[in-house]
């Protein structure tokens, strides 16, 4: 009795470490997934305070004292659903903290087509609900809000077709991945939202 006492106990004792282990293989399953998106979050707070610095006047505040890049514009969409800060460059670097604007292309609000890239998993999921005629904002440093409206969304390979960079109408191209739900990260195709400048003004 005694020895099946002690071996009951011990099963009892190992089946309490199983389930403890369990908790914790998916508490840390957890912390894995959240932790990319609350990067992304952490990062756009820290920029929106850099934003507010390179309003006041100063150049190229780098929005951490180690950082390469800085805000170049605010990106608004959605009615306000969407505002996030669009930081100098596309590199992967750049691109884990924020969507970057392409050095190689237009300033944002200015003539030609500039381009804008960003995560689909981050940042740049809200591309897949923009439909034809919607609104997309970018403030500028300088205070003045430049108002697009979406006229095209498309699938592209990146192997075989680029953008126009020079262009006589002020566009603005937002790019991502795709597809939005890939499991896989690297493949070529991109999906590009393209909207062209209607007004400007200060805000």
């Amino acid at each position: 009795m005694a020895f099946g006492s002690g071996m009951r106990g011990r099963v009892r004792k190992l089946g309490r470490v199983v389930v403890a282990c369990l908790l914790c293989f998916g508490f840390w399953q957890m912390g894995q997934g959240a932790y990319i998106p609350a990067k992304a979050w952490l990062a756009q707070e820290l920029m929106l305070k850099a934003w507010g610095r390179a309003g006041a006047g100063v150049a190229q505040p780098v929005p951490w004292p180690w950082a390469d890049t800085w805000p170049v514009a605010r990106l608004l969409a959605r009615g306000g659903e969407v505002d996030m800060i669009v930081l100098s460059g596309g590199s992967g670097r750049t691109l884990a903290f924020g969507p970057g604007h392409l050095n190689a292309s237009a300033a944002p609000g200015s003539s030609g087509n500039s381009v804008i890239a960003g995560h689909r998993d981050t940042h740049f999921r809200f591309l897949k609900d923009l439909a034809l005629g919607d609104t997309i904002a970018i403030e500028t440093v300088d205070g003045v809000l430049h108002e697009y409206a979406v006229v095209g969304l498309d699938v592209v390979d990146s192997r075989r077709s680029s953008l126009l960079l020079d262009s006589d109408d002020t566009l603005l191209s937002l790019i991502t991945c795709y597809p939005f739900d890939a499991r896989e990260t690297g493949g070529p195709l991109r999906y590009v939202v393209t909207a062209r400048k209607m007004t400007s003004r200060n805000t």
